[in-house]
C-alpha cells in the first residue's frame, strides 16, 4: 500500500506545470514545433492525401458509383487512352483555354488599373475600395443567380443597359441563349466577381515599392511614364504575376458560376472541363472514366503552375 502511494505522488509530481516546463526546456525550437503542428498535418494528409490515392485507384477500375456491389474490375490505362484520344474532351479543353485566359487578362488589366487609382489615395478611397470588394465576398451561388436574372431577355437591367447604348431592342439580346454571347456573359459575371482580388494583390504590390526610389525618379527629372514604365510595373510584376498565378488556377477548375448560368449550353459553347466532368460522374455514372479525367486535370494543372512558378521565381530574382 505505501508503495501504491508512493507511486501515485510521483506521477502527481511529474504531472505539476513545473515538472511539465523542465520537460519542454529540454527540447529543442524544432521538435516543440513539430510537437505542435504534427497532428494538424497528419490531419491534413488524411484529408488530401487519402482521396487523391482513391481517385487514383479508381481510374484504372471500371467502378461505377451507382453499382456500389458490382464486381470490380481492373481495366489499367484503358480510360486515359480514351480521354485523350476524344474529340469532345479535347472541345471543352479548349473552351476552358479560352475562358481561363479571356477572363485573366481582363481581369489583370482592371484590377491594376484599379490598384493604382486606390493607391492613389484620393479623397474616400478607402470607401471605394470596400464598394469595389463587395463582389468579391459573395458566394458564387448568389452571383449566379442574381446575374441569370439580370441577363433576363426580357427584364434583365443588363439587356436594357445594353439597349440604350445600342438602341437594339432588349428582348434581341440572348445573353445566356446566344453561342456568340453566352461565353461572354460568363466572362463578364467572373470579371465582376474576381476582378477587385486581382486589385487586393496589385495594390499590395504597388504599396510595397520604397518612395525614395520615385523620389530619386523625380530629382532626376523622370516623367510620370518613366516612373510607371520603369519603377512601378517592373516591382508590381511579381504580384501581377502571383494574382494570375490564383485566378488562373482557379478558372482552371471554375464549375458552380458556369452551371448556374448556363449549364454548359447553349450545346456544348460554354461546356468547360468541370462541367464534362461533372456529366460524366453524376449523370453518366462512370466513376472510374471521371476519376481518369480528374487525375489528368490536376496533372495539367499542377504541370502548368510549376511551369509558371518558376518564370516567376526568376521574375523575383531580377
Amino acid at each position: 500500500m505505501p508503495r501504491t502511494l508512493n507511486t501515485l505522488a510521483e506521477r502527481a509530481a511529474a504531472a505539476t506545470p513545473q515538472a511539465v516546463a523542465r520537460r519542454v526546456r529540454g527540447l529543442s525550437d524544432r521538435a516543440v514545433a513539430w510537437a505542435f503542428i504534427s497532428p494538424t498535418i497528419v490531419l491534413l494528409l488524411a484529408i488530401n492525401i487519402f482521396p487523391l490515392v482513391w481517385t487514383i485507384w479508381l481510374s484504372f477500375t471500371n467502378y461505377r458509383a451507382n453499382r456500389p456491389n458490382a464486381p470490380v474490375r481492373w481495366i489499367g490505362g484503358d480510360w486515359y487512352t480514351d480521354i485523350l484520344t476524344n474529340p469532345d474532351i479535347w472541345v471543352a479543353m479548349q473552351v476552358t483555354a479560352r475562358f481561363v485566359i479571356a477572363s485573366i487578362a481582363i481581369q489583370t488589366v482592371l484590377g491594376f488599373t484599379l490598384a493604382w487609382l486606390i493607391d492613389r489615395r484620393f479623397r474616400g478611397h478607402g470607401v471605394w475600395t470596400t464598394v469595389i470588394l463587395l463582389p468579391m465576398m459573395l458566394s458564387p451561388a448568389v452571383v449566379g443567380n442574381f446575374w441569370t436574372f439580370l441577363y433576363q431577355p426580357q427584364i434583365g437591367l443588363f439587356n436594357y443597359m445594353v439597349s440604350f447604348v445600342t438602341g437594339v431592342p432588349p428582348s434581341s439580346f440572348q445573353m445566356l441563349g446566344d453561342v456568340t454571347l453566352s461565353p461572354w456573359a460568363i466572362v463578364i459575371v467572373d470579371t465582376w466577381m474576381w476582378t477587385p482580388y486581382v486589385m487586393l494583390i496589385c495594390v499590395a504590390g504597388l504599396r510595397s515599392i520604397p518612395e525614395h526610389i520615385y523620389e530619386a525618379a523625380e530629382i532626376d527629372r523622370a516623367s510620370a511614364w518613366r516612373r510607371f514604365w520603369s519603377i512601378t510595373l517592373p516591382m508590381a510584376l511579381p504580384f501581377i504575376m502571383l494574382a494570375v498565378l490564383f485566378r488562373g488556377i482557379e478558372n482552371f477548375k471554375m464549375f458552380d458560376m458556369v452551371n448556374l448560368l448556363t449549364g454548359g449550353g447553349p450545346g456544348s459553347t460554354t461546356e468547360v472541363a468541370s462541367i464534362t466532368l461533372k456529366r460524366e460522374a453524376f449523370e453518366k455514372w462512370r466513376t472510374g472514366y471521371s476519376s481518369a479525367f480528374a487525375i489528368i486535370l490536376f496533372v495539367t494543372v499542377f504541370g502548368l503552375a510549376n511551369i509558371y512558378v518558376k518564370a516567376l521565381n526568376r521574375v523575383k530574382q531580377r
